[in-house]
């Protein structure tokens, strides 16, 4: 599998949520959680209308078991999450027993394949020029690789992402030679 780059530049991030939301709100959506959850691409394929949707408004909380790890996870619903949320249910108004990320031709019984979704996000990274590569693991590596630049630490984004070590956090997250630079520039002691 080739190593896919979480989206580092934030002005690209922007023009891929841009590009999304006005392609599919559907793809939107699946993005949107992605970068919202650090959820992997298998758990967010598996999330119903129910899930995210009390039938009148977002949820507060999204809940599931990973399927990688078995773990429990709970994760709040953004407010950006929240407008796509709103977007996608205003676009489609699913059933509550529908995935959220249908395929077209399964009538909401069946989610897109694990391949489609990569097409959509490498297609949409493409169109906007963001030269690494994208896949549906970039998702869950931009919401680390933010958490990271916004302060966070390292022991809390470990335990979101469900690693088992610092260390395989550390190098999850793709921290360059101009991250450490900027490190260097900031102490400046």
């Amino acid at each position: 599998m080739n190593m896919v780059s979480p989206i580092r530049d934030i002005k690209q991030l922007e023009l891929l949520k841009m590009y999304l939301r006005e392609k599919s709100k559907r793809d939107n959506l699946m993005f949107m959680v992605g970068i919202s959850s650090a959820l992997r691409i298998s758990d967010i394929l598996k999330l119903k209308v129910k899930d995210i949707w009390d039938g009148k408004m977002p949820k507060d909380f999204i809940y599931l078991h990973e399927e990688k790890t078995g773990k429990y996870k709970r994760f709040p619903i953004t407010e950006n999450l929240e407008k796509a949320i709103i977007d996608y249910m205003k676009e489609y108004n699913p059933k509550q027993e529908s995935y959220l990320f249908f395929s077209r031709n399964g009538n909401g019984n069946k989610p897109i394949s694990r391949q489609q979704a990569a097409y959509i996000l490498s297609s949409a990274a493409d169109f906007v020029g963001i030269k690494e590569p994208i896949s549906t693991h970039s998702m869950r590596k931009t919401w680390g690789y933010w958490a990271y630049k916004r302060g966070h630490s390292l022991a809390l984004i470990m335990e979101a992402l469900n690693h088992s070590s610092i260390g395989m956090t550390k190098k999850y997250l793709g921290i360059t030679q101009e991250d450490l630079d900027g490190v260097y520039r900031d102490m400046n002691l």
